[in-house]
């Protein structure tokens, strides 16, 4: 649905009074695209997508030209825990956020892996792929448009995806047996340390995601100006011009021929009314300036 001619720009909406609402919700803010989740993200139990909402979503996204559609997986799940009972329950669910993007018509399911601490950093990268592959068993993704990106983390420690060699590891790990690509947050690259900021640190982490993930891997930005600063591994998100990034480094972004092929979704705070539409707003005029 999502062309390179059209710059795919969107925030994260709620699904109040039935899923298919996230469509009208995305556009009343200007977006034509968005981000949901399916189901609680802090809850382990969910209920399963009904056909008729599916069906209705789909003819709104057709209606208004709206897509890509991202699902954010649960914060709960955490499919590189040393406990075999979370890594477990993490599986479980991750299948079900799966199963149920897939009925949704998503095109991507967004992943945070998880914290390895009590292990190596290679083990918890093992226990990660491994809890995917479980998870994924047995579904038939042929013909469909849907890929799970791997989100990079704020650089905390034991957090997996803290640096992007992290990401390009658990991503190379996976592609035989998983659709699987890239999800990259500005707030995230900015507090584990890497440089959009500054004209020449921009540069340096534009080359370092060419030479790790890959640019054409890149599928989504999660557009977030961030509270704390450079390095400081403190994933506080802030409104798009407002933080410690600041405005032109969107706007740099925005303009980057080399994700042109990308959906820039933001995941800004929202202190009052109005400030999805205000934050794509923002996106927007920066795109165009």
């Amino acid at each position: 649905m999502a062309t390179k001619t059209k710059k795919r720009i969107g925030v994260h909406v709620g699904t109040s009074g039935g899923v298919w609402t996230a469509v009208e919700r995305a556009v009343e803010a200007g977006a034509n695209t968005f981000q949901i989740f399916s189901s609680s993200p802090r809850m382990w139990k969910a209920s399963p997508v009904k056909a008729a909402d599916a069906a209705k979503m789909a003819e709104l996204r057709a209606k208004h030209d709206v897509g890509p559609v991202a699902v954010h997986a649960s914060y709960l799940i955490n499919l590189c825990s040393q406990t075999d009972t979370v890594r477990e329950n993490s599986t479980n669910a991750f299948r079900g956020e799966v199963e149920r993007a897939l009925a949704l018509g998503a095109e991507f399911l967004v992943l945070h892996p998880g914290s390895w601490k009590g292990l190596t950093r290679e083990q918890g990268l093992t226990y990660a792929a491994a809890s995917i592959e479980k998870a994924i068993e047995g579904i038939d993704f042929t013909g469909k448009k849907f890929q799970i990106l791997i989100e990079n983390t704020a650089g905390a420690e034991f957090s997996l995806g803290g640096k992007l060699e992290q990401v390009a590891e658990l991503v190379e790990t996976l592609k035989a047996c998983a659709p699987v690509a890239v999800c990259l947050d500005t707030c995230h690259v900015h507090v584990a340390g890497y440089d959009l900021v500054t004209a020449d640190g921009y540069i340096e982490t534009m080359k370092l995601i060419e030479s790790t993930v890959g640019f054409d891997a890149v599928k989504v930005w999660h557009c977030n100006d961030a509270k704390a600063a450079m390095g400081s591994k403190l994933d506080r998100h802030e409104h798009i011009g407002e933080g410690t990034i600041g405005a032109e480094a969107f706007r740099r972004l925005l303009h980057e021929p080399k994700f042109a092929h990308c959906a820039f979704i933001a995941e800004t705070p929202v202190d009052a009314p109005g400030d999805e539409a205000r934050n794509v707003g923002v996106l927007r005029a920066l795109a165009a300036g």
